[in-house]
């Protein structure tokens, strides 16, 4: 089993399923993670205002990050952040494409479609279509995860909500996770905002006592194939 995780921005990948990560790479499993978006530079008027030691340290937080939850490793596409719409969506699907034919994952981790943030949506578009199920395809399993301050922050009126039906035990790894998030210290926030250290680990207790599990993470399976 080898895993990509795909996640529009620095910071997604942990929210969305670096309890999971940290699981699976602990387990032998090979995980990747490709961040489209270069970050920060949506904060500002003009992207070319973006400062570059800011920018290269954010960068070096996600593979700091990536580090802490083992993951193999970490790419930063540096598309432009939170301006994903401005791009043709071939420019989007095209580095998903060539990560899929460098690293050939079975299962790849993204964003839920329905999510506020453009950025993610169209993240997901692209996945899919990088990952379209014809001959040579080597992407067996999609699942779509949740982002705190984003796919519920749609409050429904974007696009489908997100409806998980697939969870995984973080028991072990939830707190592997909030330090990883504790990395990227221009993206975390203090309570109660959903990015704060308490709202995750409540948020991962909730989906857990859906499924009978102290903590959990959840997540909306998209395509599964079995061979």
């Amino acid at each position: 089993m080898s895993v990509l995780v795909v996640a529009a921005h620095p910071d997604d990948e942990v929210l969305g399923c670096g309890g999971t990560i940290a699981r699976l790479s602990g387990e032998g499993t090979e995980v990747d993670i490709a961040i489209l978006g270069e970050g920060l530079s949506a904060r500002l008027d003009r992207r070319e205002m973006v400062d570059a030691a800011a920018l290269a340290g954010l960068h070096a937080d996600a593979r700091r990050a990536g580090e802490m939850l083992n993951a193999r490793s970490v790419r930063v596409i540096g598309l432009p952040d939170n301006r994903f719409d401005e791009l043709a969506l071939l420019d989007v699907i095209k580095p998903v494409e060539r990560l899929i034919a460098e690293l050939a994952p079975d299962t790849i981790y993204t964003h839920h479609p329905g999510d506020l943030n453009i950025d993610h949506g169209i993240t997901f578009r692209a996945v899919l279509t990088a990952t379209r199920p014809v001959s040579g395809c080597v992407v067996r399993h999609i699942y779509a995860f949740e982002v705190a301050s984003s796919t519920e922050w749609a409050f429904q009126q974007v696009a489908p909500a997100f409806h998980p039906n697939v969870f995984v035990d973080v028991r072990k790894t939830i707190e592997k996770k909030i330090k990883a998030m504790a990395v990227y210290e221009s993206e975390a926030r203090s309570f109660p905002h959903p990015r704060s250290a308490d709202a995750l680990r409540a948020q991962a207790r909730r989906w857990g006592s859906v499924c009978d599990l102290e903590y959990a993470e959840a997540f909306q399976l998209i395509r599964s194939t079995r061979v």
